[in-house]
């Protein structure tokens, strides 16, 4: 027993890596999980930032059956973001609160989100969005979205700020009409935009209004002012072949080159992942339904990947995670749901 303790305790050593103009990464392993402690960038001296924490859940994927395996996993992460011991000052959730879209599925994530004891935000995911176009997710979720003061009855995408950051949500997951010409029904609709191999729109993106929007939303911005985006996919093309990235990315990175920070943080690609495109660092969110194998691709961080002690569980390896904020950058750690081979991983990592 003490030999496997003090096996345990070495794969919890931290591991510094340098990047360029000073910039830092860490990621701390633990039995080849990566838990991430990413510091992003630094931010320059002189900007008020006053430190503060916010949490992120994401692609719960409800179905219509009572008391489906996937309800009971987002209810682990909300025990997970509400036991932290600094409570978020907001939690987002990034998408796919539902698996088809329907009513009873937006309705019981709704009522399962409601325990969440911090303010949420929330943005939608293709699988909320195509039965209707938007109209169910609205009805009950966009009311609890900051006000933009541009805006007014839907608001799937916003900004707001906050102890000196400014925060954007997105919807990136608009694709132009293949359906009416079809005459494909709601159902039918869906039915093609849930497909991994897709999208049949095109790859998705925000499309005409929402860069006119943010266009303008930025530009009350001063360049020293850090910027935060959520969306749902990936700003960057990580996987267009999977609908892993958004059509109109390069727009949305050209309109943020003038500031000196800049965050991604999205879902979608059930994957703890991190990637850098000039100015913009990104990372993405564990889901709490499944996971989706990585992209035979190079990534430029982490090089160890996600690893799942336990693959007939699929809850090993999902999770949530926090990010902190402070004048110095953005630490983000990931949350993993208890991994069923090592106990010494119950309730997260334990440095």
């Amino acid at each position: 027993m003490a030999d496997s303790k003090i096996e345990n305790s070495s794969k919890r050593e931290f591991l510094q890596f340098s990047g360029k103009a000073g910039l830092s990464t860490m990621v701390a392993t633990a039995a080849g999980v990566n838990l991430g402690l990413v510091d992003l960038v630094h931010a320059q001296p002189g900007k008020k930032v006053t430190p503060f924490r916010f949490a992120v859940i994401s692609d719960s994927h409800l179905y219509s059956f009572k008391d489906h395996k996937f309800d009971t996993q987002l209810m682990d992460a909300i025990e997970q973001v509400n036991n932290l011991p600094v409570k978020p000052d907001f939690v987002l959730y990034g998408g796919d609160i539902a698996q088809d879209g329907t009513m009873d599925q937006l309705e019981k994530g709704k009522k399962i989100l409601s325990n969440i004891k911090s303010k949420m935000v929330i943005i939608p995911g293709e699988h909320d969005w195509y039965v209707d176009m938007g109209t169910g997710w609205n009805g009950l979720y966009g009311a609890n979205n900051p006000e933009s003061g541009q805006r007014k009855g839907r608001k799937e995408y916003w900004s707001f700020d906050h102890k000196g950051v400014h925060f954007v949500g997105l919807n990136n997951i608009l694709v132009d009409d293949f359906w009416t010409a079809k005459k494909m029904t709601g159902v039918e609709r869906q039915t093609h935009m849930s497909m991994l191999e897709g999208p049949w729109g095109g790859l998705w993106g925000i499309h005409a209004e929402q860069l006119a929007w943010l266009k303008k939303d930025l530009a009350k911005q001063s360049t020293d002012t850090p910027i935060v985006l959520f969306s749902h996919a990936p700003l960057w093309d990580y996987y267009p072949r999977w609908g892993f990235g958004t059509s109109d990315g390069a727009e949305i990175r050209a309109m943020l080159a003038r500031f000196e920070n800049t965050f991604s943080f999205h879902g979608h690609v059930h994957q703890t992942i991190y990637n850098k495109i000039g100015n913009m660092s990104s990372v993405g969110a564990m889901s709490t339904s499944w996971p989706w194998p990585y992209p035979d691709v190079e990534l430029a961080f982490p090089q160890s990947r996600q690893y799942r002690a336990d693959p007939g569980n699929e809850a090993d390896g999902m999770g949530s995670y926090y990010a902190d904020i402070t004048p110095a950058g953005i630490n983000v750690q990931h949350q993993p749901f208890a991994d069923s081979l090592t106990p010494w991983m119950k309730n997260g990592f334990k440095a």
